[in-house]
């Protein structure tokens, strides 16, 4: 059974930084799809970054290109979300997803996705 357990939200003011991490267990596979969505009150669930873990492929919405990165650490079978220069608007949870044994498609896409966690939260002042 696959798990992902999220950590490292909380609150910062604008312009401050977050590391996000996404530990993945229940699994032996490395070629994954994995993902951070966030959704805020009364909002759809957006993909904000995606990485293909077999070759290191990233993806990330127009909205926080330049501020936020994912990475991996295989042999933690854990991602990594770097938050820089938040924003009040990136306010959400941030949920962590993985599609098993597939490359990205969009890598953004909430329906490419089988497995989830259960979020953490994110909140930005100004």
């Amino acid at each position: 059974q696959v798990q992902l357990v999220e950590s490292g939200g909380g609150s910062v003011q604008a312009g401050g930084s977050l590391r996000l991490s996404c530990a993945a267990s229940g699994y032996t596979y490395s070629s994954n799809c994995m993902g951070w969505f966030r959704q805020a009150p009364g909002k759809e669930r957006e993909g904000v970054a995606a990485i293909y873990t077999g070759g290191g492929s990233t993806y990330y919405a127009d909205s926080v290109k330049g501020r936020f990165t994912i990475s991996q650490d295989n042999a933690k079978n854990t991602v990594y979300l770097q938050m820089n220069s938040l924003k009040p608007e990136d306010t959400a949870m941030y949920y962590c997803a993985a599609e098993m044994l597939a490359p990205c498609v969009s890598g953004l896409d909430r329906y490419e996705y089988n497995y989830w966690g259960q979020g953490t939260q994110v909140t930005v002042s100004s």
